[in-house]
């Protein structure tokens, strides 16, 4: 993974007692739902990248290519 920094998080005391109480690692379950939430955010900015260039296609040109494979075999 590389270079780690150091953050921290304020959560109330009952959570807190309920992590311990149950040995959860809080530092993995934080870790690991910082790295879901990048995942999703990089995937709705490739989706919105590909919508635009989907918007770009028209119908016309789907239907010219698709004839012309056909066309060609």
């Amino acid at each position: 993974m590389g270079k780690t920094v150091i953050i921290s998080v304020r959560v109330p005391e009952e959570l807190k007692r309920e992590l311990e109480k149950y040995n959860i690692d809080e530092a993995e379950v934080v870790r690991k739902a910082l790295i879901n939430e990048v995942k999703k955010a990089k995937a709705r900015e490739l989706e919105k990248r590909l919508d635009d260039v989907v918007k770009k296609i028209s119908v016309d040109d789907v239907v010219k290519s698709i004839r012309e494979d056909r066309d060609s075999r």
